[in-house]
C-alpha cells in the first residue's frame, strides 16, 4: 500500500535488532554446548574415573558414518541452495528436482543417525556422553 512494499525505518530497526538478538542467542547456545564439552574433558571427576571420555564409553569413529553424515548435510545445504536460485530465476521444475533431493538427501541422514544410535554402545541414560 502506502509504501510500495518497502519497509518503514522503525520496522527495518526492529528487524535489524531482532536478528541481532538472534544471533547473540544462537551464539550463547553453542558456546553453552562447548563449555559443558570443554568442563568434562579437561577436568573430569571422581565419579567418571577422572579419564576422558569415561571408561565405560567407547566413543563412536569420527571418519565413518560421522564424517559421512557431514557430507550428507552439506549437500542437502548445496540442494537447497540450488533450489533457492532455481526459484529466483523462474525455473520451477529445477527447483522442484532440488527439493526433491534435498529430501532425500535429509531422509538419509536421519536414517544414518537412527543407525548410528542402534549402534552405539551406550544411550542418552547413561550420561551427558550420550547426547
Amino acid at each position: 500500500g502506502t509504501f510500495k512494499g518497502l519497509h518503514t525505518k522503525e520496522l527495518l530497526s526492529c528487524l535489524r535488532y531482532g536478528m541481532i538478538l538472534f544471533i547473540l542467542s544462537e551464539v550463547c547456545f553453542f558456546f553453552s554446548f562447548f563449555w559443558a564439552f570443554f568442563h568434562s574433558a579437561l577436568a573430569p571427576t571422581p565419579e567418571l574415573g577422572c579419564t576422558w571420555p569415561p571408561t565405560a564409553i567407547t566413543p563412536i569413529n569420527a571418519f565413518s558414518v560421522p564424517l559421512l553424515n557431514t557430507a550428507v548435510l552439506l549437500g542437502s545445504g548445496a540442494t537447497v541452495t540450488w533450489a533457492h536460485h532455481s526459484l529466483t530465476e523462474g525455473n520451477g521444475k529445477e527447483a522442484k528436482q532440488a527439493l526433491i533431493l534435498t529430501i532425500l538427501l535429509g531422509v538419509y541422514f536421519t536414517k544414518l543417525q537412527l543407525g548410528e544410535y542402534e549402534e552405539a554402545s551406550f544411550t542418552i541414560a547413561d550420561s551427558v556422553y550420550g547426547s
